[in-house]
């Protein structure tokens, strides 16, 4: 017990939030007493900027960095100011998609704002405004991330669906249900958290990271300590220096209440 965590990483969907949106009090106030510790807390995320914000101002953050489309994006808020934007172009992706799997849904982030899209997605699953466009307009120009979704699909046929398409150029994330997320080749949380990091002068092995994704297996193995939660696939699990509770039985706090 004599380590000491001086920064703490927070994915949100499944660790700060449940899959619904809902931000449990117990780790609202968690995350308050490891800010009264003069210990700063980044939001890091799949979510765009404008989803992750909410979250932000939920928890009551201070101002201060937070890492949003997987890495690609790191903002300080507030007020608003990006600070790194990485880019790539999705043309390639695009066509692929649309020869190996015609009828998946296809969108692009548009930062700050939200996206264009090849059609509606279900409800909930984008924020913000949503532009419908052709295919050949959403691979017309560099984007910070796409996204793939399949509603009819599992997240295995997914997985199946990415080496499929042999992306080459990009890192990909397979989410839990039927949803791709293609993102600038080599960029993950790890690295939106150690651009953060290198600002605030922390090193990582002093870094508290925690999720539940295969999103967060690259941040779980960069941190100090890199805990999974109890939901997790067996992949992030074993990615994980240790692994708390479920969520819904408090495995967010059970794992901050041990340094705060």
């Amino acid at each position: 017990m004599s380590w000491q965590p001086r920064l703490v990483a927070l994915d949100i969907d499944g660790t700060v939030v449940d899959h619904a949106g809902v931000l449990p009090d117990s780790v609202r106030e968690a995350v308050q007493r490891v800010l009264a510790a003069g210990v700063p807390v980044v939001l890091s995320t799949g979510r765009s900027w404008h989803a992750t914000r909410p979250v932000f101002d939920a928890l009551g953050l201070p101002p201060g960095y937070a890492v949003s489309s997987n890495g690609a994006v790191v903002v300080h808020y507030p007020p608003v100011e990006v600070i790194r934007q990485v880019t790539f172009d999705p043309a390639d992706v695009v066509s692929k998609v649309c020869r190996l799997a015609p009828e998946a849904l296809i969108a692009t982030e548009v930062v700050g704002q939200g996206y264009r899209a090849s059609g509606a997605f279900p409800v909930g699953d984008l924020d913000g405004e949503v532009i419908i466009e052709t295919p050949e307009q959403l691979g017309a120009e560099p984007v910070t991330r796409v996204i793939v979704r399949d509603p009819g699909r599992s997240d295995q046929d997914f997985l199946d669906l990415a080496e499929q398409l042999g992306l080459h150029g990009v890192s990909y994330f397979i989410g839990y249900s039927a949803w791709l997320d293609i993102a600038p080749e080599g960029v993950h949380k790890a690295t939106g958290l150690a651009e953060v990091c290198s600002r605030l002068g922390v090193d990582r092995a002093d870094v508290l990271a925690m999720g539940d994704g295969r999103n967060d297996i690259e941040m779980l193995r960069w941190a100090g300590r890199g805990v999974a939660l109890g939901d997790a696939p067996p992949e992030v699990q074993r990615a994980a220096d240790a692994v708390t509770g479920l969520f819904a039985d408090d495995g967010t706090p059970a794992e901050l209440a041990r340094w705060f």
